[in-house]
């Protein structure tokens, strides 16, 4: 989530609804707003989402020193730095009780069970529903270009990785392709949700049909995903293509699945990362990991793949990893 953008775009579409301005004139407007936002806030959305942004930016400062610490210093910095952004939210919520990215990530916030999570995701999807339902972005525009549509939106995706997260794989595949029918240009990633759903449930038409929805677009969720669905599906020739592809393409793939990590809580959505890197690699690995359990013959499998483990060893000795 990129606060201060949507911080921008919030005061510049609200100012054009007010003064009914033409295409020519909101981007002229856009430009003086990114300039000087302050000069033109004013509403008490405006601050919400300013004051949310700076306690973002705060909490992703917490987690970028993590590496530095040892694991009980790791545990008393999370637990200061969730409290912290809880103790922020509520102070927005008071101020705008309307203000949904706020209510999102003070849920998060939490660290609750998914389950106990994915029941107050549903009763937030909601009060959020609203927006969707007077989305202004003009007649068969995707709901994403308004940008008051998008807390609502992420709602929606936060419930889709808790359903794959509890291991609710019918419901994550299903919820995650109706918003990607609802918001077809899916800057928030439904279809990485969905990809690992089909997986799970050995959907190979329906995966196909992702892949082929977004040009063949790969990314390491799909490559993941593949060499999920043809291992489930006792294809192992066309699996050991799958994984030598994933290896092949993605920086650190294999790394990343025979020695998995603990991902912070997304705040409140999937971060940017860059396509096939280890980052990305990482997040895949994390949101299969109700899979991978699931799927208990799958790390040793790979393991027996000859040259996945010395791929794997060979990129964590680059990168300064134990293995």
């Amino acid at each position: 989530m990129d606060a201060r953008e949507e911080y921008v775009l919030r005061i510049a579409q609200r100012q054009r609804r007010g003064r009914g301005l033409s295409d020519a004139a909101y981007a002229e407007l856009l430009l003086a707003v990114r300039h000087d936002p302050e000069r033109f806030a004013g509403a008490p959305q405006d601050e919400s989402m300013a004051l949310l942004g700076r306690a973002l930016d705060r909490y992703a400062a917490s987690v970028g020193a993590d590496e530095s610490r040892d694991d009980e210093e790791y545990l008393r910095a999370r637990q200061v730095r969730l409290s912290t952004l809880q103790e922020a939210c509520a102070a927005i919520l008071r101020q705008d009780p309307s203000c949904v990215d706020a209510r999102l990530c003070a849920l998060i916030a939490r660290d609750l069970d998914p389950d106990d999570l994915l029941w107050q995701l549903k009763g937030l999807e909601r009060d959020a529903l609203p927006s969707l339902e007077t989305a202004d972005g003009g007649r068969g525009a995707d709901p994403w270009s308004d940008v008051l549509c998008r807390p609502a939106l992420r709602v929606k995706a936060a419930i889709c990785r808790t359903y794959l997260e509890s291991a609710r794989y019918d419901r994550a595949r299903k919820s995650a392709l109706e918003l990607l029918r609802l918001s077809p240009l899916d800057c928030l990633g439904a279809r990485h949700t969905a990809a690992l759903a089909c997986a799970r449930l050995e959907d190979e038409p329906g995966f196909e049909a992702l892949v082929a929805r977004f040009g063949g677009r790969g990314d390491a969720w799909q490559g993941l995903a593949r060499l999920i669905l043809l291992f489930k599906l006792a294809r192992p020739a066309a699996a050991r293509r799958a994984l030598a592809g994933y290896d092949r393409l993605c920086e650190g793939g294999v790394f990343a699945l025979l020695r998995p990590v603990y991902v912070e809580p997304y705040m409140p959505d999937r971060p940017a990362t860059a396509p096939y890197g280890f980052d990305e690699a990482t997040l895949a690995v994390h949101e299969a990991d109700a899979i991978i359990v699931d799927v208990p013959d799958l790390v040793s499998w790979v393991e027996s793949v000859p040259g996945m483990t010395e791929s794997a060893a060979a990129f964590a000795r680059r990168s300064g990893f134990e293995f």
